[in-house]
């Protein structure tokens, strides 16, 4: 239904955007590395997938055809939602994706949030094939985020990983347990990639 969505970035969560286009505020889902690349202000253009069930409608959005095309075939397996798969393009790069669906990394696969043993062996058996025919690009170019580490980042990263499954409880523990390891200075998309692994 809609191709792209292309406006000025108001405001960006980890887990969301709202893009301004003529006076229009569209509130659309994205993954880790879309929250990393773009800042609230310039203009962005998000290529979008149209999520429709009985008590939902939702926007998700890329900022790269083949981030949306990587997310689209995810989608396409049994058992993998589009929640699971923005979890897959926050905790790797689509470059990762499909480098691990071609050589068969069952466990780099299973290390996203929500993928067990036998979806990760359907994500490899189902999308090995049409994975080897897409031409990927590299990893996007990331904007340095800033490295204080404060409550809003904390809670930033909670709010993030709830929605993307997480209980609050295990959310906070999660972060409580990778600041104790690797310090208080994570950025929000460090915390919130540490807890996608460890989980």
């Amino acid at each position: 239904m809609y191709y792209y969505i292309s406006g000025k970035l108001v405001k960006k969560t980890p887990t969301s955007a709202i893009i301004d286009v003529n006076g229009v505020g569209y509130e659309i889902r994205w993954p880790l590395s879309a929250y990393s690349a773009a800042n609230e202000g310039d203009n962005v253009k998000l290529y979008t997938y149209f999520y429709v069930k009985e008590d939902m409608q939702q926007l998700f959005g890329f900022l790269s055809e083949n981030d949306r095309t990587v997310f689209l075939q995810l989608i396409s397996i049994s058992g993998v939602g589009p929640s699971t798969g923005l979890a897959f393009l926050s905790s790797l790069t689509t470059a990762e994706i499909c480098s691990a669906i071609m050589q068969e990394d069952v466990k780099t696969i299973q290390s996203v949030k929500g993928i067990g043993a036998k979806t990760a062996q359907r994500v490899v058996i189902e999308l090995r094939d049409k994975i080897s025919k897409l031409q990927y690009s590299g990893e996007l170019v990331q904007n340095a985020i800033a490295n204080a580490q404060d409550t809003s980042i904390v809670n930033e990263a909670i709010d993030a990983l709830v929605a993307l499954g997480f209980t609050r409880a295990a959310a906070q523990k999660s972060v409580k347990l990778i600041q104790k390891k690797h310090g208080n200075d994570l950025s929000v998309e460090k915390l919130i990639k540490l807890a996608l692994k460890q989980n």
